[in-house]
C-alpha cells in the first residue's frame, strides 16, 4: 500500500500557483471594460516589457511532486539494515573528528611560537649591555637610526 504525501514546499508551490490564476483571471475580466486608449497603452506597454525580458530557456510546468511512501525501507537512503546506522553514524564523525584535531594542532603550534618569540625578546633584552629603560626612550631609537651602518 502506498500513500501519497504532499510535502509544504509543493503546497505551498501549488497555492501560490492557485493564486497566481484567481489574480490573473481577475485582472484579465477586467480589461474589457477600459476605455480603448488605455487597453492599447497597456498593450503597448506589455509588448515593451516582453521585449525586454531576459531569453532563458522554456518553461515547463509540472504538476508539484510527491513525496511516495512505501512499507518497508523503500523511502530511505541506504541499505536498510538495522546493525548498519551506528556504522554510518562513526563514519560521518570522522571528517568532524579530523577538523576538531587539526584545529588543535594549529591552536598549539601558535601559542608555541609566540611563547617562543616573547622568549627570544626577553633573553636579548636581559643579554644586553643597556638597560631596558634605554630602549623605551624616543632619543636612543633615533640614535640607534643614524648611527646604524649603511649597506
Amino acid at each position: 500500500m502506498k500513500n501519497t504525501v504532499q510535502t509544504p514546499s509543493t503546497q505551498a508551490e501549488a497555492a501560490a500557483e492557485r493564486f497566481a490564476l484567481r489574480v490573473t483571471a481577475r485582472l484579465s475580466s477586467g480589461t474589457n471594460e477600459l476605455p480603448y486608449d488605455i487597453s492599447e497603452r497597456l498593450r503597448a506597454s506589455r509588448v515593451q516589457a516582453l521585449s525586454k525580458r531576459k531569453v532563458t530557456a522554456p518553461v515547463r510546468r509540472t504538476a508539484p511532486a510527491a513525496v511516495v511512501i512505501g512499507t518497508g525501507n523503500a523511502a530511505t537512503l541506504g541499505r536498510g539494515g538495522e546493525g548498519v546506522s551506528w556504522w554510518n553514524a562513526l563514519v560521518s564523525a570522522v571528517p568532524l573528528l579530523a577538523l576538531v584535531v587539526g584545529l588543535v594542532v594549529i591552536n598549539i603550534a601558535q601559542d608555541e611560537r609566540s611563547a617562543n618569540d616573547v622568549a627570544e625578546v626577553d633573553a636579548a633584552l636581559l643579554t644586553d649591555d643597556l638597560p631596558p629603560a634605554a630602549y623605551a626612550d624616543p632619543g636612543f631609537v633615533q640614535f640607534l637610526k643614524t648611527s646604524a651602518p649603511s649597506n
